[in-house]
């Protein structure tokens, strides 16, 4: 009986890791970054000497590339400042970074991740990333679930529980 009861043990065991294994998978999976792109556009609210002030800046001092809004150019459009300062203030926020702060402009700007680009005016992005999206990443779900050679320590959680299931079962045999 108790050969048989051992017997039945070991045999058990590997069913009992195939168990945990699901859970191990689940727990090591690699977390996801999302990517979202931004761009920072003038707001439709704003003044229009607010605006030109701006806009102003952002093409002289701020060092933007305004070449695509000057005269002949794909984003040129003189009866459209809104469009005009928002692509100088894309082209700021690309080259000093695009967050809340850069793009400001006295109030006149915002950022949004609706494209603005229009016709022959392409408006470049900028990629934002953040955490929890659809983009696979090396980093692990759980901060410092893995030791410093990268292994897991969950598999050596699984060979404690296998090695304390099979402790029980042996002093239930020996019981008997």
């Amino acid at each position: 009986m108790a050969n048989f009861i051992i017997t039945f043990s070991l045999l058990l065991s590997p069913l009992l890791a195939v168990t945990f294994r699901p859970v191990k998978a689940h727990l090591e999976e690699k977390a996801v970054i999302q990517q979202q792109q931004l761009w920072c556009v003038a707001k439709n609210n704003a003044e229009d000497s607010a605006l030109q002030q701006a806009l102003d800046w952002a093409c002289g001092p701020g060092g933007a590339s305004c070449g695509p809004i000057q005269n002949g150019g794909p984003c040129y459009d003189p009866n459209d400042l809104i469009d005009m300062a928002s692509y100088a203030f894309n082209d700021y926020c690309l080259k000093h970074g695009m967050s809340e702060e850069t793009c400001n402009f006295s109030n006149t700007a915002a950022l949004t991740a609706l494209d603005p680009s229009h016709g022959k005016c392409k408006y470049a992005s900028s990629i934002f990333t953040a955490a929890n999206s659809t983009t696979p990443s090396t980093a692990g779900v759980i901060p410092g679930s893995e030791d410093l050679n990268g292994t897991s320590q969950f598999a050596a959680i699984e060979v404690r529980t296998l090695a304390l299931f099979n402790l029980l079962l042996a002093i239930f045999v020996f019981s008997l």
